[in-house]
């Protein structure tokens, strides 16, 4: 797979959805979680956007990370020792730029890693199989697709990230609307607020392929049919342009009937353009992430009644699932010892403490947490194995950050034959 520009997504999702305060820019700092006084001088290093807690500093997504990595050094009598690393305004290296170099040169033992690494690491063969783990054995299907990479299952999630659209159910309400399932009833939904002046959809640069994948692939995934249709996408059979077309032209019709501000979503980050004016109820939708709905400095606080639904799909409400993951280098200086500590981090003890914390949705099948009101459509279609995978490492042409990208060219004025037209092209580099 050939990679984009150094200002593509990647750096969003893992930095989105750990809300962190990190490392000076452009730095790469070494931290241990616990002060290593009288402790083992056995060592795992993880190179990972988040840095250890700090006294003063209260963070959900931190502490839950940090109370497993915890509960690893007391079991194993070892430190977890933090590299960690960002870029200030994308100016410079992204983080993804970085975990390449340092696992295509052994660097660290334990990565966090977005999607369209794992991928691309995983087929240099540059990280162990974990699929020896006890606690593989009990993780959910969908987490296993995702991250099986010719054949070997090379990361390993704390949680399921599941995105879905955020809406004021209050407005829908006034309106005398119900909730859309699909293309067409978000259309006519959408048409109706249009006309009493108000913007249905807030957007940003990052997300709206979740209506794109939504839409793309919701047969594939839901049809009983995935592995076939894979197959042919990777062999070049099947175009990957002929599954997403839909999704694009429902956009550009959005765009063209004003259902989203297409020149504000292209310079908007990620809840920048839109937070204000949802938590304002001056539009009635937004995309978002699982997590947004229980963050107050996100979602997790509103004046009025929110609920989270799928995209609107052939088949329904559709919730859109990337995926991050923890992975070992396959030739890491310390490889047996982090290999032990992930079996810890992902045991269904350690994720059982994370899912509490930051009510998520566990990768394992065996943990489960009661979700707050708002989230509970969205975690209904989950429960019922109906989902669509952002991010699927068994694809040859990476799916989250090229539709982002090729969504921002159709925001930017390129037509929808364009578009496609970079599919065709995206999908013949992976033949070479």
């Amino acid at each position: 797979m050939k990679r984009n520009q150094a200002d593509r997504w990647t750096a969003a999702l893992l930095t989105a959805l750990l809300t962190l305060s990190l490392t000076a820019c452009g730095d790469e700092e070494t931290n241990n979680l616990l002060n290593s006084e009288g402790r083992s001088d056995r060592v795992v290093t993880l190179f990972s956007p988040m840095e250890k807690s700090q006294p003063d500093k209260e963070n959900t997504a931190r502490s839950a990370a940090d109370k497993t990595i915890l509960l690893a050094e007391e079991v194993l009598g070892i430190r977890v020792e933090y590299i960690t690393y960002t870029a200030e305004n994308y100016q410079e290296k992204t983080y993804d730029d970085v975990a390449l170099d340092r696992a295509r040169n052994n660097m660290d033992d334990l990565y966090l890693l977005n999607p369209d690494v794992i991928q691309i690491l995983g087929g240099e063969g540059r990280l162990m199989d974990l699929s020896g783990l006890e606690s593989a054995k009990n993780l959910r299907d969908v987490v296993v697709t995702a991250n099986t990479v010719d054949g070997k299952l090379v990361a390993i999630p704390q949680e399921v990230v599941v995105y879905g659209l955020f809406v004021n159910k209050e407005m829908f309400d006034d309106c005398e609307l119900e909730l859309p399932n699909t293309p067409e009833e978000f259309l006519e939904c959408c048409r109706v607020f249009k006309e009493k002046g108000i913007t249905p959809v807030g957007a940003n640069r990052w997300w709206l392929e979740t209506f794109v994948l939504a839409q793309a692939y919701a047969d594939l995934y839901n049809g009983g049919n995935t592995s076939a249709e894979i197959a042919a996408l990777n062999s070049g059979e099947a175009k990957y342009s002929d599954y997403m077309r839909p999704g694009f032209e429902f956009l550009q019709k959005m765009i063209d009937l004003g259902y989203i501000d297409a020149e504000k979503a292209l310079v908007s980050e990620a809840m920048e353009g839109e937070r204000d004016d949802f938590l304002a109820q001056k539009v009635p939708m937004v995309m978002a992430y699982w997590g947004a709905a229980n963050t107050e400095t996100a979602y997790g606080a509103t004046d009025f009644e929110m609920q989270v639904i799928g995209f609107p799909s052939s088949r329904g409400q559709m919730p859109v699932m990337p995926m991050t993951g923890f992975a070992i280098g396959a030739e890491a200086a310390h490889g047996e010892d982090a290999k032990k500590a992930l079996e810890i981090l992902t045991s269904d003890e350690a994720l059982q403490i994370y899912a509490e914390t930051n009510r998520v949705i566990s990768p394992s099948k065996n943990v489960a947490v009661e979700c707050v009101a708002s989230l509970k459509p969205l975690n209904d279609r989950i429960q019922e194995n109906v989902y669509v995978l952002g991010a699927n490492a068994s694809m040859k042409l990476e799916q989250w950050g090229n539709t982002c990208l090729i969504v921002r060219d159709l925001l930017g004025g390129a037509t929808v034959d364009e578009c496609m037209a970079k599919f065709d092209q995206l999908q013949e580099e992976t033949l070479h």
